[in-house]
């Protein structure tokens, strides 16, 4: 660690013997006398930015896609995205959730009466639970 700054904040540090720093003490659990830099930067941080150079992962050169052969990637569907813009908004009054028509409406109704059926169900075991059982 460099004594007149710290890595892990970028700031310099004061040396001057004037003022007192203290760092916690992991053995003792209390606050103890340190150094500056110590105080500044204590054990368990470290710098925000990395000091080292990352490894280079491929090490054969990256072309632009007008390069490649075939002039590039072509996709190979048709875009469906201004078909569903013009379906989703228009003003006919039905939820988002049940434009598509009846593939729609049969997932949104499954899914309501399995939501009410099993309440339902909950709310029976729940009462068959808090009834006592009578011992013969």
């Amino acid at each position: 660690m460099d004594p007149a700054g710290c890595l892990f904040c970028r700031r310099s540090v004061p040396t001057s013997g004037l003022n007192m720093f203290y760092k916690f003490n992991g053995f003792t659990q209390r606050l103890s006398g340190g150094a500056g830099p110590v105080a500044y930067c204590p054990q368990g941080l470290k710098p925000l930015v990395s000091t080292e150079t990352p490894t280079m992962i491929f090490a054969t050169p990256t072309k632009p896609i007008s390069e490649l052969e075939g002039g590039g990637m072509h996709f190979l569907g048709r875009n469906k995205v201004p078909d569903f813009q013009q379906m989703f908004q228009k003003p006919d009054g039905l939820p988002v959730h049940l434009k598509r028509g009846v593939p729609d409406r049969l997932l949104y109704r499954t899914t309501m009466a399995l939501t009410i059926g099993g309440t339902i169900y909950c709310l029976i075991a729940l009462f068959l639970a808090a009834q006592p059982k009578k011992h013969n």
